[in-house]
C-alpha cells in the first residue's frame, strides 16, 4: 500500500510539473503572472499614493497641531510668565507684608513686653502698697487688746460692753438683801444728846421708848502741831565756854519737820504720783499757808527713805529666791530724754522689787532677783530671760493679743482663730481647776494634741500662701509658738504656775503712772531711788496695809 500511494502521488506531481513547464514554455504563464503583477502593482501603487496622501495630510495635520501647540505653549508660556511675574509681584508684596507684619509683630511684642513689665511693676507696686497699707493699718489699729500697748496709751477708747443679762431690776440695793452701810467711827468729842421736839414736850401722850437713833457726822481737819524747845545758854567766865542743854534727836535746825510731814509729802509725790509743786501747794493749802516746804527737801525724801529701808529690801530679796515661781518684766524709762529701763520681780505671795537699769539684756538682769533665781520664771517673750531660772512659762495674755492682731490683719487664715479659742479654753480650764490639781490628765494631753494640730495647720497655710513682707507678726508668732511649745503649755502641768504675767505688768503700771507724771527724770539716781521706794511700799502694804502712813512716818523719824 505505501508504494502504490507514492507512485500515484509522484505521477500527479509529474503531470502538474509538465503542465506548468508547458505553460512556461509557451509564455502564457508569464503573461498571467505579468498581468497579475501589474494588477497588484497598480493596487499597491494606489495604496502607496493613498498612504502618501494620508501621510501628507498627517504631516500637514502634525504641522498644524505642532503649530497649534507651539502657539498654545507660547500662550501658556506667556501666561505662565505673566502669572510668574504676577506671582513674583504678589510674592514681593507678600514679602513686604510679611516684613511689615513681622515688624508690627515685633513692635507688638515689644509693646506687650513693655506692658508686661509695666504690669509686673504695677503688680509689684500694688502688692508693696497693699503690704504697706496692711502694715499701716496694723499700726493704726494697735491697742491694748491686740498688742503690748497699755490701755492708758489708747487714743480711741472703746466702750466696754456689759455682757451681763438685764434683770429688769433697778440699780442699787435690792429688797431683802442686807445692805453695806458705812462703818461707824469712835467719837472724838462728847456725845450730843438732842432735845426732844416741842410737840413731845407739849403733849403728855408721848412716852419715851428704849430705842435711840444714833447718827454720826465725820469730818477731818489738818492741825499744825508744833513743839518749840528752849535751851538756856550758859557762859563760863573762866574758860569762855558756852553750853546749853542737848536738843532731842532730829531737832538740829531752827525749824525741823518730823516724820509725819515727810511721810505726807513722800507718799503724795511717790505713791500718789503728784508733782513736787502740787504736793507742796496741797500741804500749804491744808495749813493755811503756814507750811511752805522747799523743793529740795521734797526731792531728797526718796533718797532718804531708800537708804533707811535697805535691810528690809535685802531680806525680801533673799525670800524671793526661795519662791518656786516668780514673775519678771521690763519697761522703758526716761532720764534727761535718754532711754533707760525698769525691771520688776514679783512672787505669787505679793513680794515685789523694782530695779532701775541703764541698759537692757544681760546687763539689765544683772543685780536683779532673776540673775540668781533657780525656780520657774513667768515672763513675756524676752529671750534674755531664758538664760536664767530653771524653767519658763510665757505670758499667754501677750499671745492672745498677738493672735487677735493676726486675726485682724490676716483674715484669710484659720489657725490664728483656732489657736485663740484654744488658749482661752485652756486658761478657763486652768482657772476652774481646784487644788489639789492633778497635772497629767487626759484633758491636758488633749489640749497639747489640739495645740500641735493647729500649729501644723499654720505651717500648711504659710507654705501655700507665704506671709506678707510688711506684716510678718503672725508668721513670727507661729514660729515662736512652735519653737517654745513647752514654755507655752507648762502651766497645764504645774498648778503653781500662772498662765499670764499680769502680776508683773500690773506692778510696772505703778512706775508708768509716775513716769507719765514726771515725763522725764533729771538723773538716773532719781529713778533708782524711786524704784527702791516703790519696792518698800509694796512690802509694807503686804505686812500692814492699814498703817502705811504711820510706818513711813516712823522710818523718817
Amino acid at each position: 500500500m505505501p508504494d502504490a500511494y507514492d507512485h500515484i502521488t509522484l505521477m500527479c506531481r509529474l503531470k502538474a510539473t509538465q503542465a506548468r513547464n508547458k505553460e512556461l514554455e509557451s509564455g502564457e504563464r508569464y503573461i498571467q503572472l505579468k498581468e497579475l503583477h501589474q494588477k497588484e502593482y497598480r493596487l499597491y501603487e494606489h495604496k502607496i499614493r493613498k498612504l502618501e496622501s494620508a501621510i501628507a495630510d498627517a504631516h500637514k495635520e502634525a504641522i498644524r497641531v505642532r503649530n497649534y501647540w507651539f502657539q498654545v505653549l507660547e500662550d501658556m508660556l506667556l501666561e505662565f510668565e505673566s502669572m510668574q511675574k504676577k506671582a513674583a509681584q504678589e510674592l514681593q508684596e507678600m514679602e513686604k507684608r510679611v516684613l511689615l507684619a513681622e515688624k508690627q509683630r515685633d513692635d507688638a511684642l515689644d509693646k506687650v513686653k513693655e506692658l508686661r513689665l509695666l504690669f509686673y511693676e504695677t503688680a509689684a507696686r500694688l502688692e508693696e502698697e497693699q503690704g504697706k497699707n496692711l502694715k499701716l493699718r496694723a499700726q493704726i489699729n494697735r491697742d491694748y487688746e491686740n498688742s503690748s500697748i497699755p490701755s492708758s496709751k489708747t487714743i480711741k477708747r472703746k466702750k466696754i460692753t456689759n455682757s451681763r443679762e438685764k434683770s429688769g431690776r433697778k440699780p442699787g440695793g435690792q429688797p431683802g438683801h442686807k445692805g453695806h452701810s458705812r462703818k461707824k467711827q469712835e467719837p472724838t468729842h462728847p456725845i450730843i444728846l438732842l432735845p426732844p421736839p416741842e410737840e413731845v414736850s407739849e403733849d403728855c401722850a408721848f412716852k419715851k421708848t428704849g430705842k435711840t437713833i444714833i447718827k454720826q457726822l465725820v469730818s477731818i481737819r489738818m492741825m499744825l502741831d508744833m513743839t518749840e524747845y528752849h535751851a538756856d545758854v550758859y557762859y563760863n567766865s573762866k574758860t569762855g565756854e558756852r553750853v546749853h542743854a542737848a536738843f532731842p534727836d532730829g531737832v538740829v535746825d531752827d525749824v525741823n519737820y518730823d516724820g509725819s510731814i515727810r511721810a505726807f509729802l513722800f507718799l503724795l509725790n511717790n505713791d500718789c504720783c503728784t508733782s513736787i509743786d502740787k504736793s507742796r501747794k496741797f500741804l500749804s493749802d491744808l495749813t493755811g499757808g503756814k507750811l511752805n516746804i522747799s523743793k529740795g527737801m521734797v526731792s531728797k525724801l526718796s533718797k532718804e527713805f531708800a537708804l533707811k529701808t535697805e535691810p528690809e529690801r535685802r531680806s525680801a530679796y533673799a525670800d524671793m529666791l526661795l519662791s518656786p515661781v516668780m514673775h519678771t518684766d521690763c519697761t522703758n524709762a526716761r532720764e534727761n530724754g535718754k532711754s533707760c529701763y525698769v525691771y520688776v520681780c514679783a512672787t505669787p505671795d505679793g513680794k515685789a522689787l523694782y530695779f532701775a537699769r541703764r541698759k537692757k539684756g544681760h546687763e539689765g538682769v544683772k543685780g536683779t532677783v532673776a540673775e540668781d533665781y533657780q525656780g520657774i520664771l513667768v515672763h513675756d517673750h524676752d529671750i534674755t530671760f531664758y538664760n536664767y531660772g530653771e524653767d519658763h512659762q510665757e505670758c499667754l495674755a501677750h499671745v492672745l493679743r498677738y493672735l487677735k492682731s493676726s486675726i485682724e490683719n490676716e483674715p484669710d487664715r484659720t489657725w490664728n482663730k483656732k489657736m485663740h479659742s484654744l488658749i482661752q479654753e485652756m486658761i478657763h480650764f486652768r482657772n476652774k481647776s481646784q487644788v489639789p490639781y492633778t497635772p497629767e490628765t487626759e484633758k491636758s494631753s488633749e489640749f497639747e494634741k489640739q495645740y500641735l494640730k493647729i500649729l501644723e495647720t499654720a505651717r500648711k497655710e504659710y507654705e501655700d500662701i507665704p506671709a506678707n513682707t510688711y506684716y510678718r507678726e503672725g508668721y513670727n508668732l507661729f514660729l515662736r509658738m512652735e519653737k517654745y511649745i513647752r514654755n507655752h503649755l507648762l502651766f497645764l502641768h504645774d498648778f503653781r504656775i500662772p498662765a499670764t504675767n499680769n502680776e508683773a505688768e500690773r506692778l510696772l503700771r505703778n512706775y508708768k503712772r509716775k513716769q507719765a507724771q514726771a515725763v522725764t527724770f533729771r538723773s538716773f539716781e532719781s529713778i533708782d531711788y524711786l524704784c527702791q521706794c516703790m519696792s518698800m511700799l509694796i512690802l509694807m502694804r503686804l505686812e500692814e496695809p492699814e498703817n502705811i502712813f504711820d510706818r513711813v512716818s516712823k522710818i523718817f523719824g
